[in-house]
């Protein structure tokens, strides 16, 4: 006989439903008891065979050294960058924005070498000033050159040969001048 029939209908007893925190709260309260003991008994580790600890924690160590040491692609390419050219007094170059992209961006030209550090073209009338801002392209004769930061040669004067600005003589970056 089994157990539902030797019971009778007065003795069954009616259970309650169990709610949902009644069942949450004790996963949630074995995840730090687990985590307790895990860590308990890597401590234990310690006093019962010290080999086997210490060489844990050194393999963990050894494990970390090899990550970050073996850092990233030894086969990196090159920047290649803007680089001045070998400029010579009396030849012709153009013009070219050594940090910009945009074909239709303009080279700073100024009446001094040096001015260009300090100069604030945020107004609307210097940038739209007489000569200052010459086209890409724009063909110029290098006629001198002037030394800056410790490095010979970082601004060159130059005379423009074609455009709307054409025999006008001013300074510009060497870098500009390609």
């Amino acid at each position: 006989m089994s157990t539902e029939e030797n019971t009778s209908p007065e003795e069954v007893v009616q259970q309650e439903p169990v709610t949902s925190t009644e069942s949450v709260a004790p996963a949630a309260d074995s995840a730090p008891s687990a985590a307790s003991g895990a860590f308990a008994s890597f401590l234990s580790l310690k006093e019962s065979n010290p080999k086997v600890f210490f060489g844990a924690i050194g393999g963990v160590a050894l494990i970390l050294i090899v990550l970050f040491a073996s850092g990233g692609d030894g086969n990196k390419p090159a920047l290649n960058g803007p680089v001045i050219k070998n400029l010579e007094i009396g030849q012709v170059y153009h013009l070219k924005s050594a940090n910009a992209y945009d074909p239709s961006a303009t080279v700073r030209l100024v009446s001094t070498p040096g001015a260009i550090a300090a100069y604030d073209d945020t107004e609307e009338a210097d940038r739209n000033g007489a000569c200052q801002h010459i086209a890409q392209g724009t063909s110029v004769r290098v006629l001198e050159f002037a030394d800056a930061y410790g490095k010979q040669k970082t601004y060159t004067k130059v005379k423009v040969e074609d455009g709307s600005c054409q025999n006008t003589e001013a300074w510009a970056l060497s870098i500009d001048i390609q």
